[in-house]
């Protein structure tokens, strides 16, 4: 799952988060989830709203963990905290910048406290590390 400006990752900012983009993710992601005997799915947007609705269908079809960028929201979204809390599946939360050596207001996440693993500053990298990550925390509740 990702939230804002996700979509325009290859245009945004290339110096601070590379020229991949989204859809190369998803791609890599997707041959990942075959080599683990798992499946995936991916949605992003600009909307807060929406992305809490995902994790709720998600939840309700019986999801068993999230892979988060939630962009801007790290930062702010209470709202996204309680529906990623309320689904009550573990998740990993993913940077490709370090959140940390960047402006101070980005240092505060208001998921980190909860989230079952933090990835920040792997670039594209973190990505396939949080997925191995959660499948694995997925493997041992089970």
């Amino acid at each position: 799952m990702n939230g804002p400006n996700l979509n325009r990752l290859g245009k945004r900012e290339p110096s601070v988060y590379g020229t991949k983009t989204l859809s190369d993710i998803e791609k890599t992601l997707r041959n990942l989830a075959i080599d683990l005997s798992v499946d995936i799915d991916f949605f992003q947007s600009n909307h807060e709203g929406s992305l809490i609705d995902r994790i709720h269908e998600a939840s309700d079809a019986g999801v068993d963990g999230f892979l988060v960028n939630p962009g801007a929201y790290t930062h702010t979204s209470i709202a996204l905290r309680d529906a990623l809390l309320a689904s009550g599946k573990p998740f990993v939360e993913i940077h490709i910048s370090n959140i940390f050596s960047r402006e101070p207001f980005r240092h505060q996440s208001v998921l980190s406290d909860v989230a079952s693993g933090i990835l920040s500053g792997f670039g594209f990298f973190g990505y396939e590390l949080g997925f191995r990550g959660l499948a694995e925390t997925i493997r041992s509740k089970q």
